[in-house]
C-alpha cells in the first residue's frame, strides 16, 4: 500500500545517504517528500521526491520520518528513523559521538557488527527504541551499477593511479591545512592522477588553495559526487573524517595523517613531508594490510549487495507492524529536547 515518506536533512552531505533512499522508496510504490534545513536549507533531490516545509512536513502525516541528521523533529507524526551522517570515527567519546542516545529516535537502522552489538546493549537499557542491522544507505551506490559515472571521474587520468584527497572540517584534526604544498607538489609532477574534496564546512580559504589545483593532473569535485569518487580512486588520502571507513568498505589502502585512533587497516603518519612514501605503501599495499583492510571492512558494514536502501525500509516496516516488540514512552529529557526543538523551529502547534 503507497505511504507518504519524509527525508530529514541538516547538511548536504546528508543528501548522498538519502537519495539512494529515495530511489527504493519510490520504486516500491511509495511518495517520497524531502525537508531539508540549516546548512541543508536550498538542496534538492531528483524527482519525484517532492521538497517540501515546515507546515507541509506537519500535515504530510508520514508514516516515517528517515534522518540523516543527529536529531529530528519530533512534532512531525510518523516513526523516527535514525540513518546516521557518517561511521563512527572516534572524533569525541562514546557519550558525546556516535553512541550519544537523545531519546529522538524510535529505530536505529545502524551499519554493521561494530556499531549494532553497542547500540542494541543501549536499547536494552532505555528501551524506547529498537535497533536493526541494515547497512548503509549510502554506500548503496558503491556497489550497484553506476552507469559509468565512476568511470567518467577517472578517465582523465588515463593509466596513472588515481588518489582521492578527503578532510574533516574539525580545525584540531583537519589533514588540509598541513598537507597542501605536499599535495601540491604531486598534482604538480603529475605522475598520479588527484581527486580533491573538503568537509562542507571547511574555512573558504581552503576551498579556493584546493580548487585552484584543477587542471590536467587534478580535480575538485563537490560533496554530491563523494561516493562516486570513492569508485573511482584507487587510495584515499585523508585524517579522521568518516570517509575513510567509507573508502574502507571498497578494501582500498587509505593514507591517514594524524588520525585520532589509528587502526591497522591505516596508513597513518605525523610528517607531511611522508606523504610520497606512504602513498607508494598505499598502492603496493602488502598481504598483512590487505587483511587487515578486509576484517575492518566487514565489522564495519560487511552488505557488499546495495540494498541496505531496501533493509532499512523493510525495518521500518517491521518496526510500525509490531514486529520489533513494543517500545517505552521516551524520557523526560527527550521531552525537554522536543520543547527545545519546537522553540528553535518556531512551531507550537499540534504534532
Amino acid at each position: 500500500m503507497m505511504a507518504d515518506y519524509l527525508l530529514f536533512a541538516t547538511e548536504r552531505y546528508a543528501l548522498p545517504i538519502l537519495q539512494p533512499l529515495a530511489q527504493a522508496l519510490d520504486a516500491a510504490g511509495h511518495a517520497v517528500h524531502a525537508w531539508f534545513v540549516d546548512g541543508a536549507s536550498g538542496a534538492r533531490l531528483p524527482a519525484p521526491v517532492r521538497t517540501v516545509g515546515l507546515r507541509e512536513a506537519v500535515a504530510l502525516k508520514p508514516r516515517a520520518v528517515f534522518s540523516a541528521a543527529n536529531w529530528v523533529p519530533t512534532f512531525v507524526s510518523g516513526a523516527k528513523v535514525q540513518l546516521f551522517h557518517g561511521f563512527n570515527v572516534e572524533k569525541r567519546s562514546d557519550e558525546r559521538g556516535h553512541f550519544r542516545v537523545r531519546g529522538l529516535f524510535d529505530l536505529y537502522c545502524t551499519q554493521g557488527p561494530a556499531t549494532t552489538a553497542p547500540f542494541r546493549e543501549l536499547a536494552e537499557q532505555a528501551g524506547h527504541f529498537a535497533v536493526v542491522e541494515t547497512g548503509w544507505p549510502k554506500l548503496d551506490p558503491l556497489f550497484r551499477d553506476d552507469a559509468g559515472a565512476a568511470a567518467a571521474m577517472r578517465a582523465p587520468a588515463g593509466s596513472r593511479p588515481v588518489v582521492m584527497f578527503a578532510s574533516t572540517f574539525t580545525e584540531r584534526l583537519s589533514a588540509a591545512p598541513h598537507l597542501f604544498d605536499g599535495i601540491a607538489a604531486e598534482v604538480a609532477r603529475g605522475d598520479r592522477y588527484w581527486l580533491l574534496t573538503l568537509h562542507p564546512k571547511c574555512a573558504p580559504e581552503l576551498f579556493e588553495r584546493y580548487r585552484a589545483l584543477a587542471g590536467p593532473n587534478a580535480t575538485f569535485f563537490e560533496t554530491e559526487q563523494l561516493v562516486t569518487a570513492q569508485r573511482a580512486a584507487d587510495v584515499l588520502v585523508a585524517d579522521t573524517t568518516s570517509v575513510v571507513s567509507e573508502f574502507v568498505v571498497q578494501r582500498k589502502p587509505v593514507v591517514t595523517f594524524r588520525n585520532r585512533a589509528p587502526k591497522p587497516h591505516m596508513l597513518d603518519f605525523d610528517d607531511a613531508a611522508r606523504l610520497p612514501d606512504m602513498l607508494a605503501r598505499a598502492l603496493a599495499p602488502d598481504d598483512a594490510l590487505t587483511a587487515a583492510l578486509a576484517d575492518y571492512a566487514d565489522a564495519i558494514h560487511p552488505y557488499r549487495d546495495g540494498r541496505s536502501s531496501e533493509r532499512v525500509i523493510a525495518a521500518t516496516d517491521a518496526l510500525l507492524s509490531g514486529e520489533l516488540g513494543r517500545l517505552k514512552a521516551k524520557p523526560l529529557a527527550a521531552r525537554l529536547r522536543a520543547l527545545q526543538i519546537r522553540q528553535r523551529m518556531g512551531y507550537w502547534g499540534l504534532g
